[in-house]
């Protein structure tokens, strides 16, 4: 099941596409971390200057022994020819790429929590 809750954004300056790119792949893992069953929810808020789109599984959760490893290249998690470990990789990158922030905490069992915060760089269009 995906739930959705957006608040009302500002435009900002970004580049779409990679954006897109970075939440398909944080949606992916999200769909992979849940077994049979589950919930993602997808929200939107602002935030002391920073858009915020924060995504919540009931997954799996992330082992706290790893979970500073996820976002290096080629780390993966899943079995041979499951995934070659470079979308969070990729993820990260492009957060960088749009001097933004990205956060994840995780319990086992319970699930995982990405929060991507992107500065609030109003476009002048």
């Amino acid at each position: 099941t995906i739930e959705k809750n957006y608040e009302q954004l500002p435009k900002i300056e970004c580049y779409p596409g990679k954006l897109n790119q970075a939440f398909l792949n944080i949606l992916s893992n999200s769909i992979d971390a849940i077994e049979k069953e589950g919930v993602i929810s997808i929200l939107t808020r602002m935030s002391g200057g920073f858009v915020q789109i924060i995504f919540k599984d009931t997954g799996k959760g992330i082992p706290s022994d790893i979970i500073e490893k996820i976002f290096d290249p080629f780390f993966t998690t899943k079995k041979v020819g499951g995934g070659v470990g470079l979308g969070l990789s990729i993820t990260y990158g492009i957060i960088q790429e749009h001097k933004g922030k990205i956060n994840v905490q995780s319990d086992i069992n319970s699930g995982t929590i990405f929060t991507i915060s992107l500065p609030c760089v109003i476009n002048k269009d």
